[in-house]
């Protein structure tokens, strides 16, 4: 486990993008934590260290972007999905069986359907506090 402090967006995105380096194909990413969090600064560090252009976005509306760099980028929202059938109907399990990286926000509402070797990411603070960023790697 890893606990880092984060004072910025920019520090945040630095964090996910240490963690970007070193994923690989079939790799799956969940993040947790409040609204306004800085879930999608972690998600565009990762994407940056996958050699994706550009600035991801959140997917709230959407539910699922795919970005294309070195690596493919999957980036889920669950926010507003309001069922596990709904995100089984998206098919998550061909992405998290992929040849990209899957990055999950609000990942603790489809904790059943994650892969256990889900990468669990925490980020706890909200406003202008600082960000405690708990990393959980699987088997630790």
């Amino acid at each position: 486990m890893s606990v880092i402090i984060s004072r910025s967006p920019e520090e945040t995105e630095a964090v996910g993008e240490e963690l970007g380096r070193a994923l690989g194909a079939g790799d799956v990413v969940g993040l947790c934590g409040e609204l306004g969090a800085g879930k999608t600064c972690f998600v565009r560090g990762v994407a940056r260290a996958l050699g994706v252009p550009g600035r991801p976005l959140s997917p709230t509306f959407t539910l699922v972007n795919e970005y294309r760099g070195a690596r493919p980028v999957y980036h889920v929202d669950a926010y507003r999905t309001e069922s596990l059938a709904e995100l089984v109907a998206l098919g998550l399990d061909e992405y998290f069986d992929g040849d990209g990286v899957t990055v999950i926000e609000w990942a603790d509402a489809m904790r059943p359907l994650l892969p256990a070797r889900t990468i669990c990411v925490r980020i706890d603070g909200v406003g202008d506090e600082p960000r405690t960023i708990t990393i959980l790697r699987p088997g630790a």
